[in-house]
């Protein structure tokens, strides 16, 4: 498919502008040069090949309208489209941020009673929407950790975190000054709690803990951990990635989490990536509050304000007040639901990935074979053992059969990881489906290796170098 510069012809365009009906200005005059760009090599087409060129590249595109998605750790489940209505609504798009309080007291209600149902579904005291990702919350979260012990004025540097953690939390740890410990998992996939009570002194700011763990594991000494951590006055974080799977069902406030951050464009169903963007709220105790972001919505007298007057935050993490659209969407996805409909998804998101475990375990080892939550990992050694076959190969199979590829070689500590997450939103019709492809992928790779080592074949690009693409990226167009 030729590039939208390729199909470009001088004089070509989308629209015609009337002519200027004032003088000419002398721009170079005007500004002046040196703050004049050069010419930019725009593409010149009409509005047709406009239209046919990304419309084509669209159907090159892959997503949650179009098919299955079971991409471990990212939770793509569909997402409803009375959130889109929602979120387009002109009194929520038509607004600047700068618009006076009393003109937006509606928007202002959203966000503090979005602020309330989070507090209410999690456990924590009060919750922050100003984090613009999950990776934006984590920082803010151990920004919040660091000053409530610099208040204390204690210099804490250590944070802990579990060989299978997300790689976003050691980076957030690095970035607020923190030196990173790793802590290992026991055989059942769980906290190593002798290694935990060996590496927790009061040197240890927090532990960064995900539950259930990018395993798909439930942490079964969860209230163990937090007394252990609390005991040498460390506090306990939660990374709230994979919250999907227990919404409705259990509290991360009432099992010892100090902090937690969220993904709305995971949980609460609003959209990833290029649909997105996302939202990362950051909930914390009581013992945090006072070092919350601003500003902060305070209401008074039925009536709601920004406020900025709390001497111990930490300040501003973003300008203006987090991305508004979004939560629009994750407030409609809540109230549609209610708390019963909140715990049915949790449920269903569970049965999901356990009913895939039990059909796929007879064909692929299962490292930890124990009832999972939301998502399953499995193991590619089986193949590799067989006949050289790689989880890659498994995985770019899989995109011949339609479907997008689960996330692989995640978590680090799985040897030749497939992590699977379903979400609660697929039927059992579209599971068997799955399961029927990843089957017949894992006799193909038995009987036919070759079969799957080069696959894909039915895609518009075939096999790529991956290491050149990684070593050498030539990803910006330029003129010959």
């Amino acid at each position: 498919m030729e590039l939208i510069f390729e199909i470009s012809k001088s004089g070509r365009s989308t629209a015609d502008i009337p002519a200027s009906d004032v003088p000419a200005v002398n721009v170079e005059h005007t500004i002046g040069s040196k703050y004049l760009r050069n010419e930019l090599d725009l593409p010149e087409v009409a509005e047709i090949d406009l239209i046919r060129h990304y419309t084509n590249l669209s159907r090159r595109n892959f997503g949650v309208d179009l098919g299955f998605y079971p991409l471990g750790s990212c939770t793509m489940k569909y997402n409803p489209k009375v959130n889109e209505n929602a979120a387009l609504l002109s009194g929520f798009t038509g607004l600047h941020p700068y618009v006076d309080e009393k003109s937006v007291q509606g928007n202002l209600q959203l966000i503090y009673e979005m602020q309330k149902y989070l507090c209410d579904i999690f456990g924590m005291a009060e919750f922050t929407l100003q984090p613009a990702a999950g990776a934006h919350g984590e920082l803010t979260g151990v920004m919040m950790i660091k000053k409530y012990f610099e208040r204390k004025g204690q210099k804490r540097r250590i944070v802990l975190i579990p060989d299978a953690a997300h790689g976003t939390n050691p980076a957030s740890s690095a970035l607020c000054g923190f030196e990173v410990m790793e802590l290992r998992s026991n055989s059942e996939g769980g906290v190593d709690i002798e290694h935990l009570q060996s590496l927790m002194t009061e040197d240890v700011a927090a532990l960064m803990l995900t539950n259930p763990n990018t395993l798909g594991l439930f942490e079964r000494n969860i209230e163990k951990v937090a007394a252990i951590v609390h005991s040498k006055g460390g506090l306990l974080y939660g990374d709230g990635a994979n919250a999907n799977a227990f919404m409705g069902k259990t509290r991360p406030g009432d099992l010892g989490f100090d902090v937690i951050q969220l993904n709305l464009h995971k949980t609460f169903s609003t959209p990833h990536g290029g649909g997105g963007p996302g939202s990362g709220p950051v909930g914390v105790g009581k013992e945090l509050v006072d070092f919350l972001p601003v500003p902060r919505i305070v209401k008074k007298d039925d009536k709601y304000k920004w406020s900025e007057k709390f001497p111990d935050t930490i300040g501003r993490v973003r300008s203006f007040y987090g991305n508004f659209n979004v939560i629009v969407k994750a407030y409609t996805y809540i109230r549609s639901l209610g708390a019963e409909g909140l715990k049915h998804a949790t449920e269903m998101a569970v049965l999901n990935a356990n009913y895939i475990k039990e059909k796929l375990k007879p064909y692929f080892d299962l490292p930890y074979d124990r009832i999972c939550m939301h998502e399953c990992v499995f193991s590619g050694n089986r193949q590799v053992a067989q006949n050289g076959v790689h989880t890659s190969d498994i995985a770019k199979k899989l995109i011949d059969y339609g479907y997008h590829p689960p996330t692989i070689y995640f978590p680090l500590i799985v040897h030749e990881a497939i992590m699977i997450e379903p979400t609660e939103t697929e039927s059992k019709e579209t599971l068997d489906t799955f399961c029927d492809a990843m089957i017949a992928i894992a006799k193909e790779a038995k009987e036919n290796p070759e079969g799957v080592k080069n696959a894909p074949v039915t895609t518009p690009v075939c096999r790529l170098d991956e290491v050149l693409a990684a070593r050498k990226p030539d990803v910006c167009w330029k003129k010959q």
